[in-house]
């Protein structure tokens, strides 16, 4: 089975940037999606980025994350980023990786099969 593990959180000022990254181990993403996802204290989780499983490289962002965070893939070493810039008290929370079996599904939880146990990411002043 498909295992992910985040890392790369932190606590950040606001303004401030996080890299995190997704290790996959005892497989590969199979030309599935990756994903991130977050949720805050008391809030259901929520869709992030998501990025094609297929070589066009195809990304979906939230609005929020439109313009600020990218989702990015480096297949040799089976790894998964997101690139958070000018971030937001708002953005707190855990943020997971996810896979999917589908290529290109969107940010809706539902439709993703494995997760990771997430990784803490504080935006405080």
């Amino acid at each position: 089975q498909l295992q992910l593990v985040e890392s790369g959180g932190g606590v950040v000022q606001p303004g401030g940037s996080l890299r995190l990254s997704c290790a996959a181990s005892n497989g590969n993403w199979n030309h599935g999606a990756a994903g991130w996802f977050r949720q805050a204290p008391g809030k259901e989780r929520e869709g992030v980025a998501c990025l094609s499983g297929s070589s066009d490289g195809k990304t979906y962002y939230a609005d929020f994350a439109e313009g600020r965070f990218s989702i990015s893939r480096d297949s040799a070493d089976n790894m998964v980023y997101l690139q958070m810039n000018n971030l937001r008290p708002e953005d707190t929370g855990v943020y997971y990786c996810a896979a999917s079996k589908w290529v290109f599904p969107g940010i809706s939880p539902n439709v993703y099969d494995h997760w990771g146990q997430g990784t803490q990411v504080t935006v405080s002043s």
